[in-house]
């Protein structure tokens, strides 16, 4: 049950000097990887090539996992770039690695340079550690090393610092994820499982679908289940937004029509649907330069495949 190695690429328009300087320099790289909350290098003999360094990650309630590790950089090159070699572990009982090893490459080519890592690790608690491992943290550890890269690339490229664009990612998935809920929740409870409620009643006091007010409340119901899983799915398309501020206030308006003195209410169509709004304009206004995980490789054959579908071509250069 060996599980594969972590691999990442991403390709960054900057200069080989501020690609390095971002990811060797403990005070500049600890602010854009999120696997890491602070990284301390040790004092270094002049004559040894290896760099010794501490390392801590905040995983919640107070509780860090601190480990040890050394790097050892390659010479200069400039047509073949540059690289680094990395060995860390962690002595905690309480982290789910015990040691591990990879590398970063700098390569440089005609307008960028693809920065590569690669890197594999040994867990504890036996086979519970390993199935964990795969299930969750290994597929997890990947991802925010991916998104990481990302979030490297905007600061090199847009100058857009880590802390500023973490926090509007905060703000843009907390808005998404209260808008998905409040869709979701609003189109089965009420709607679904409960009719008699009131949602019921208020259809057939708008008067519009004689009849019909129940197949009308579970369609309307699973319009908004939809609208739900639309936001979380497409949740950067600033179309998805604006949609929903019109719908919403649609909403809200045939609700009180029906029945005004829903206005009275402590929660009613005009709080909800101005509360949903304001999710939607957060959301709206956070949803650009985001990092992804997404703009990455995440294998050594992905760049082959993406250059053989862009035609065989390389920045310009025939394969």
């Amino acid at each position: 049950m060996k599980s594969k190695p972590i691999y990442v690429e991403i390709d960054i328009d900057t200069s080989m000097q501020a690609l390095w300087e971002h990811t060797q320099r403990p005070e500049l790289h600890e602010q854009w990887d999120l696997r890491f909350s602070e990284i301390k290098y040790l004092p270094r003999n002049p004559n040894d090539e290896q760099q010794r360094f501490l390392y801590r990650t905040n995983i919640g309630f107070g509780i860090s996992i601190k480990g040890t590790g050394t790097t050892k950089s390659s010479k200069p090159c400039e047509k073949q770039g540059r690289a680094s070699s990395l060995f860390f572990c962690s002595d905690q009982k309480i982290s789910l690695i015990r040691e591990g090893s990879g590398f970063w490459k700098y390569e440089p080519s005609v307008n960028k340079i693809a920065f590569k890592t690669k890197f594999d690790y040994q867990t504890r608690f036996g086979f519970l550690g390993r199935w964990c491992d795969r299930l969750l943290f290994r597929p997890f550890f990947g991802y925010a090393t991916a998104w990481s890269f990302d979030l490297l690339r905007l600061w090199l490229e847009k100058g857009m610092q880590p802390a500023s664009v973490i926090q509007k990612a905060a703000i843009h998935y907390l808005s998404v994820f209260l808008l998905a809920f409040l869709w979701i929740y609003q189109g089965v409870v009420p709607k679904l499982m409960y009719p008699l409620g009131g949602e019921l009643q208020l259809l057939q006091q708008l008067g519009w679908f004689s009849g019909w007010e129940k197949p009308v409340l579970q369609l309307l119901g699973a319009a908004e289940v939809g609208v739900g899983f639309i936001t979380m799915i497409w949740h950067k398309k600033k179309q998805v937004y604006k949609g929903q501020i019109v719908l919403l206030l649609l909403l809200a308006v045939a609700a009180l029509i029906g029945q005004p003195e829903l206005l009275q209410a402590p929660f009613n169509p005009l709080t909800l649907s101005g509360s949903m709004i304001g999710f939607c304009i957060l959301a709206y206004l956070s949803s650009r330069d985001l990092p992804q995980a997404g703009n990455c490789l995440r294998s050594p054959e992905s760049r082959a495949v993406r250059n053989k579908r862009a035609g065989g071509k390389i920045d310009g250069i025939h394969l």
